[in-house]
């Protein structure tokens, strides 16, 4: 069975360049000396990953705001709406409001993504966007669709962006999708969802894409979450007990959210080595993923670094190294 390690959302800003962000909008930075910085960041976020083995590589995603906006700025039929806090966290972002069918255009989105001006080739590297589920759960409708359609409609188009994507060599997407367990979907909204999936699970062309969900058990949807066409179902391990998840009917990848987010205290190598056995025994996947609950971004930047140093000991311990 394969393990795989690799971050599974936004790293932190360090306060260097949160400060000089804030700089810059107050007219005290030049843009340039933001560019430099944000880029030996990236370079030190990549550096970071690639020490702790992680594959595929993100860089951080130090340049979005939130992992909405790139869509509600590129892709017609949006526009940027007010600050809404994300979840149960003190963290924020800026809701999108759909004012008619969304639509979007060839390249929409192929430079807004870690490329070279981070060191990093589309082969390695890891793609974030939100799920349909999620990002038609929290932005402003005011486009006429009805809930299902939209879950629908957003599946299709971002089965166009990764199909897009993986044909400029990208072969890794992960769609973050809190909502499928925080607020699980039930009747015709799952059969939406599964629509959505079954687009997004057919554009891939062997490709891995990853549905990730935290804040939320996943065990009462996870019937659910183990039809969805897709390589890999992340679960968070600080709100789900693996005990109570149902074998699914057919083999699929297994992501456990092992470094909580919502905490700097350190998980335990140890634990995390359990908990992998227990997956390994009951849910028999053909591969597990580990990596953080949620994006490590509720946290301060040094407290994601020394959480993420954790990982190459459990996954050595999870491959049957020393324990």
């Amino acid at each position: 069975m394969e393990v795989v390690a690799s971050l599974t959302g936004f790293f932190p800003r360090p306060e260097a360049l949160v400060a000089a962000t804030r700089d810059l909008d107050r007219g005290r930075a030049t843009p340039e000396a933001v560019e430099a910085l944000t880029r030996s960041t990236e370079r030190e976020i990549l550096g970071l990953e690639r020490r702790n083995g992680l594959a595929p590589l993100t860089a951080g995603y130090l340049r979005w705001q939130d992992i909405f906006r790139p869509l509600a700025e590129r892709w017609g039929g949006f526009t940027v709406g007010p600050v809404t806090r994300w979840f149960e966290t003190n963290t924020f972002f800026r809701q999108p409001v759909l004012h008619h069918p969304p639509e979007r255009a060839p390249g929409a989105l192929a430079d807004v993504f870690p490329g070279p001006a981070a060191g990093l080739g589309p082969a390695e590297a890891q793609i974030l966007l939100p799920g349909p589920y999620t990002l038609a759960g929290v932005l402003e409708n005011r486009s006429g669709e009805t809930h299902e359609a939209l879950v629908h409609r957003l599946g299709r188009l971002l089965a166009e962006e990764i199909a897009e994507l993986r044909g400029r060599g990208y072969r890794s997407f992960l769609l973050e999708e809190p909502l499928l367990v925080v607020r699980p979907p039930r009747g015709p909204a799952a059969e939406s969802v599964l629509a959505a999936y079954r687009a997004i699970g057919g554009s891939a062309n062997g490709g891995d894409t990853i549905v990730w969900t935290f804040f939320g058990d996943a065990a009462p949807v996870f019937p659910l979450l183990g039809r969805l066409p897709v390589s890999v179902i992340g679960i968070d391990l600080s709100e789900t007990e693996l005990a109570r998840l149902p074998v699914p009917d057919a083999p699929i990848g297994i992501g456990l959210g092992c470094l909580d987010p919502r905490t700097t205290l350190r998980e335990d190598p140890e634990q995390i080595r359990a908990l992998a056995q227990e997956a390994r025994e009951r849910l028999r996947p053909p591969r597990l993923w580990l990596g953080p609950g949620g994006p490590l971004d509720l946290l301060p930047y040094e407290a994601a670094r020394r959480k993420l140093e954790i990982l190459p000991l459990a996954r050595s311990m999870v491959d049957g190294g020393p324990r």
